[in-house]
């Protein structure tokens, strides 16, 4: 990482906005800062690690007691530039607070950016999301950003005693090389395990079969014979069942049937009378039919006897009017 420009305003002893130009003063190569004690030099370190993480690193909770006492407002933009296997890259992180109390301050704006020729392109714009942006291209937490790139006012002693599982994390992540460290420990790890298991599972299995001699192979054999001879009396066993079971299935069928039929004809029984009254009613109606024809005949006479009477009737009448006609006319 190549610092390039800082801007800062409300910060500590900085109560109007300050620029430090770094490619000015990196010329030469080197440069220096000097002056009295509380002149403000920890803390454009602090500028540059608010900027890039939005917490500074020797204060209470990360941001408490950071704003001078006579502003309302704090404001951090640090420009650097990142180089790698793709060519050079300039980002910009800015961060504005607020007072909220007398020590404490709140977030209002925060903005990861990537500075390019056609120019300022927005890559996160909220809190977490810019410090996650400042993470994943710097590949540093604040933790290891304040122990190996600003070194804080007292803090060299701490990183030079490191114990060597966080010496080894960190430098792990400087230069990535997770895939070769933890990660790598975590497959091992999971390897080991799955051989454990495994060995485990084999040495149950070998407790299992027991002891594999010539007089146990013999007597496991002598076992099997048994086996297999009771077997054959189980399956001629098991086939005798079957034919007495069949046996019974078949008889218990049968009863079935016969009670059913049984039920069938008490119901025939019970409807015996009626059977019978159906029985006449069927021989009336038989009877009935034979005479039908006969009937049929008489009513057809009788229909012609009744229709000649009436003829003999109208003649008898005419014949009489016939009389009274002439006996008048005589």
């Amino acid at each position: 990482m190549k610092p390039i420009l800082l801007k800062v305003a409300g910060l500590q002893s900085y109560r109007e906005m300050q620029e430090i130009d770094f490619e000015s003063l990196c010329e030469t190569g080197l440069f220096g800062i000097f002056g009295p004690t509380g002149s403000g030099k920890s803390s454009l370190l602090d500028a540059i690690t608010l900027a890039m993480y939005g917490k500074v690193e020797r204060a209470v909770n990360g941001t408490q007691g950071i704003m001078n006492h006579s502003e309302d407002s704090l404001s951090v933009a640090f420009t650097f530039e990142l180089t790698s296997s793709a060519g050079v890259h300039r980002y910009r992180v800015e961060r504005k607070f607020k007072r909220t109390g007398e020590q404490t301050v709140s977030n209002t704006i925060s903005r990861f950016i990537e500075v390019t020729p056609d120019g300022d392109n927005v890559m996160a714009d909220k809190l977490a999301d810019v410090t996650r942006c400042v993470e994943e291209h710097i590949g540093l937490k604040m933790d290891d950003f304040t122990r190996a790139v600003v070194l804080p006012q007292g803090k060299f002693a701490e990183f030079l005693s490191l114990r060597g599982v966080d010496r080894r994390q960190m430098l792990q992540r400087l230069f990535h090389l997770e895939q070769y460290g933890d990660q790598l420990a975590l497959k091992l790890s999971r390897r080991v395990k799955e051989n454990e298991a495994a060995l485990r599972a084999l040495e149950a299995e070998q407790q299992g079969l027991g002891s594999a001699g010539k007089e146990d192979v013999e007597a496991a054999a002598e076992r099997l014979e048994q086996a297999a001879q009771h077997a054959a009396e189980c399956r001629r066993k098991l086939e005798a069942a079957l034919q007495v079971a069949e046996r019974f299935t078949r008889i218990r069928e049968l009863q079935e049937e016969r009670t059913r039929r049984e039920l069938q004809r008490q119901g025939l029984l019970s409807k015996e009378e009626e059977i019978l009254l159906l029985e006449r009613k069927l021989g009336q109606a038989d009877e009935a039919e034979a005479r039908l024809p006969a009937l049929k005949a008489w009513r057809s006479a009788e229909e012609a006897f009744k229709s000649r009477l009436t003829r003999a009737e109208g003649q008898e009448v005419l014949a009489a009017a016939a009389e009274q006609e002439a006996a008048r006319a005589a």
